[in-house]
């Protein structure tokens, strides 16, 4: 039995890997727009730059498809009841399928939207700690460019205070690598 465990778990993190690399900011410029959005504005395949090239629309649509990406593996790892920390291993897999899509040659996403999802399955708390930091941010005029990332923060930090220490661990490094690839420049939201 736990030989299928295990093999059920390296399923589910190939699979979100899969579920990844489907790029909603890509596939939206492709199927409407018949361009590629790696191309085009600020040559990154997310919502912030779909939004900018294709509008409101493809904005949103990039948003909602690179949520429910996420939302997929996810839900299904709690429907099987697995363990925060494998849960928390799924959203990793996911994050390398956005950000390093074996199919658009490792340039996709930045990450911003599939780990906020991520948080919002797991530690949704987390998400309003980090709506709230934004309003605090935006009350005192703070330049959000330069702290913007720092949004992302408490997910770990009250997964910590939980005791999810290996959740709490894999969160920390899927923010340090949507920071890194920010602050890199390798690619997109």
């Amino acid at each position: 039995m736990k030989g299928m465990t295990c093999l059920l778990i390296v399923l589910l993190i190939i699979g979100s890997y899969i579920f990844g690399t489907i790029n909603g900011a890509y596939y939206i410029g492709k199927i409407y727009f018949r361009k590629d959005i790696r191309e085009l504005g600020s040559t990154t395949a997310g919502a912030r730059n779909a939004g900018r090239v294709f509008g409101k629309g493809a904005f949103i649509g990039a948003i909602l498809v690179d949520a429910f990406k996420t939302f997929l593996p996810l839900g299904i790892g709690y429907m099987l009841g697995l363990s925060p920390w494998v849960q928390a291993l799924l959203a990793l897999s996911v994050l390398f399928g956005h950000i390093w899509p074996i199919q658009l040659g490792g340039k996709g996403g930045k990450g911003v939207v599939v780990y906020l999802a991520a948080v919002l399955m797991m530690v949704p708390v987390g998400l309003f700690a980090s709506f709230l930091l934004l309003l605090i941010v935006k009350l005192l005029k703070v330049k959000l460019t330069g702290v913007g990332l720092l949004i992302l923060v408490p997910a770990p930090i009250i997964l910590f205070v939980q005791h999810e220490w290996q959740a709490a661990g894999l969160f920390s490094l899927m923010l340090i690598i949507v920071i890194f690839v920010h602050k890199r420049g390798v690619s997109i939201e």
